[in-house]
């Protein structure tokens, strides 16, 4: 169990880039996102109280708040207003996934955390591979690579390692079931905000943006979370990083089969310096 565990955590958290393709084409961005905060909030806090898990301080739910807009509101705001732009989610996914690679940046100047020469070298890869996959796509001329989906996406990244050093740096003691509905109750709060003001909460309810919803909340925000628990009780975490470098190449596979996202030459090549990039940088040893 704890060998497939966090494979099955990777190939899930892969599907979420799938997911934000699909669930934008029935609701706005931050529509879809409001209704999949509050309702995993509301489902992971009824866990926390049906398994009397740890409650949560004053104090953890202050650090709470702040983690959950980096890492819920902003990155997959981000994420998610990319896909509604069009971008494509291999590409998306590709982006996403060097926010490691700013997390270990961020680490070194905020938290004087050291780089080592090889993460160093990690981060050149990174954004070097990031560099050729959007080259190759303008190349083919494939749309939606637009200027506002590339900000939405480095929004995204750095909400992410924001969060992460926030995270890190002042919420390790938070109990991980209600902080994680904490996060993501706040995130719903603001990403309902944006839902009203700016989509006017339109949401067409189809079978497809049910079955979006429905994979986003139970698969995505309540069983990859709780896989993630289950993981870190046993001290697997490590396995669990090594392994996230390879969620950009599930989600391009996983595109190109059901998007027909077909990538170049150039492209595949700058995939393989990105992955290998991330490997650097979140290796530990």
């Amino acid at each position: 169990m704890v060998a497939a565990a966090p494979v099955v955590f990777v190939l899930l958290w892969s599907t979420g880039f799938i997911v934000a393709r699909y669930g934008t084409r029935d609701a706005g961005p931050m529509t879809f996102l409001f209704l999949r905060m509050i309702i995993a909030a509301a489902v992971l806090w009824a866990i926390a109280i049906a398994t009397n898990a740890p409650s949560i301080s004053r104090v953890q739910v202050k650090w709470a708040v702040l983690t959950g807009l980096g890492m819920h509101a902003i990155y997959l705001g981000g994420v998610f207003i990319a896909a509604d732009l069009g971008l494509p989610s291999g590409l998306s996914a590709l982006i996403a996934g060097l926010h490691p690679v700013v997390t270990s940046v961020g680490a070194l100047v905020l938290l004087s955390e050291k780089l080592k020469p090889r993460q160093w070298i990690g981060v050149g890869c990174g954004m070097g591979g990031v560099v050729a996959v959007v080259i190759d796509r303008l190349n083919a001329g494939v749309s939606g690579i637009t200027a506002g989906a590339i900000v939405a996406m480095v929004v995204s990244v750095v909400g992410m390692s924001a969060g992460t050093l926030l995270q890190r740096s002042r919420g390790g003691s938070m109990p991980l079931l209600r902080g994680t509905a904490v996060q993501y109750a706040i995130s719903a709060v603001v990403l309902g905000f944006g839902s009203v003001s700016v989509e006017h909460f339109e949401v067409q309810w189809t079978a497809r943006f049910w079955w979006s919803l429905m994979w986003a909340v139970v698969v995505l925000s309540i069983a990859a979370v709780l896989i993630m628990l289950w993981l870190l009780q046993r001290q697997a975490a490590v396995k669990v990083s090594s392994l996230f470098f390879l969620t950009p190449a599930l989600s391009t596979i996983e595109g190109a089969a059901l998007f027909g996202e077909r990538l170049g030459v150039l492209a595949v090549v700058g995939l393989a310096v990105a992955l290998v990039g991330v490997a650097l940088t979140t290796r530990s040893h």
